[in-house]
């Protein structure tokens, strides 16, 4: 189930403090999740780094670049929490 971004709040380094719809919180480090190139690329600096916020449509982050981070994989490495199975349902062939 995702679980929707509400707040975020600026730590020191690349790290991240997110409350999620349902009051979970935690810290992510976001240099552990993503590496500094392709659209990620401008979050290296540390002044484009700060200009993260939250987008209530998507309900996670993103950078004015419309860079952003799946709000599933967030709640897992913020709150310990399992990331969620995706199952493709099987094809019956007669």
């Amino acid at each position: 189930m995702l679980k929707d971004i509400v707040s975020v709040q600026l730590l020191d380094g690349y790290r991240l403090r997110l409350r999620f719809e349902d009051n979970a919180e935690g810290v992510v480090d976001i240099s552990r999740l993503v590496r500094f190139e392709g659209v990620f690329a401008p979050l290296q600096q540390r002044d484009y780094f700060a200009r993260v916020r939250v987008n209530p449509e998507l309900g996670t982050i993103c950078w004015p670049n419309d860079a952003d981070l799946d709000p599933d994989v967030l709640y897992a490495v913020a709150t310990g929490a399992p990331l969620p199975e995706f199952r493709t349902a099987a094809i019956a062939s007669h």
